[in-house]
């Protein structure tokens, strides 16, 4: 009873361990970018023809992306991180499990740094073409419409069910990918991350509809992407959601041939 009780103890010294981690990961997280990301924001409402992107913009741009996916995606990570440390602790009761969670993050966290790249690069080329405003919002609502109906498609399809699956259930995870190794936890955070990427790729997308310093979408967006991850059995939740995108994204369609229609006459 005694070993039981002192293994219980350890465990939730563990897993408060890990937890102030992630909470403070996320904070600066949140911090970096309500303090603007770098981003000088005072000429955002201003037109601007576009403009060849030096190194240290792209730089700037892939921070502010990465960091971003941190403070959106580390919060609804963390049930199966814990997790991770529990089970972790319980198969070596000797060893911590600290560091295999760290490492269980920066797998997580590599995945969205390549995600990351590649929004810069769509950000890039719609910037170039000029269909972002100061704000990094669409100026094109035919360019809108099809990311909204986009989104709301992928939402239905076997490919968001399943990376959606893994999400919702750690255990599930877990038992399915452990590898017990040295690098194992860094390969099992790379796993996890590029199921979350699966789940969420395409509502990271909607930014480029509401603006991608837009804090108050960024926070809904998480938000919207806790609940989805963190409610398991609610599969009604994404169609709900695929719907709502679908018919948000045609609304914005006809709105933007109402617009045209007149002008083109």
């Amino acid at each position: 009873m005694t070993g039981t009780w002192s293994l219980e103890q350890t465990l939730r010294h563990d897993r408060l361990i890990v937890a102030i981690g992630l909470a403070t990961v996320v904070a600066f997280s949140w911090g970096y970018l309500l303090a603007g990301a770098g981003i000088d924001m005072s000429m955002a409402d201003m037109p601007m023809d576009p403009e060849p992107w030096s190194a240290d913009q792209a730089l700037l741009m892939f921070a502010m992306w990465w960091v971003m996916m941190i403070a959106m995606m580390v919060p609804s990570a963390a049930p199966a991180i814990l997790l991770f440390a529990a089970v972790k602790r319980r198969q070596a009761a000797t060893d911590s499990p600290v560091i295999a969670s760290w490492l269980f993050l920066a797998g997580y966290l590599v995945v969205w740094a390549g995600f990351s790249v590649i929004a810069v690069l769509l950000q890039w080329t719609l910037d170039q073409a000029g269909l972002l405003s100061g704000m990094m919002a669409s100026t094109s609502n035919v360019l809108a419409g099809v990311i909204l109906i986009a989104a709301g498609l992928y939402q239905m399809t076997p490919i968001k069910r399943a990376c959606l699956r893994y999400c919702q259930s750690p255990l599930l995870f877990l038992s399915s990918y452990w590898q017990p190794d040295a690098l194992g936890p860094l390969r099992m955070g790379l796993r996890h991350g590029g199921y979350c990427v699966g789940c969420c790729w395409f509502l990271m997308a909607l930014l480029f509809v509401v603006g991608i310093m837009n804090l108050a979408w960024v926070a809904a967006v998480a938000i919207y992407v806790a609940f989805e991850k963190l409610m398991p059995h609610h599969q009604w939740l994404s169609r709900a959601a695929g719907i709502v995108l679908i018919v948000a994204g045609a609304v914005v369609l006809v709105r933007g041939y109402v617009d045209f229609a007149p002008a083109s006459l």
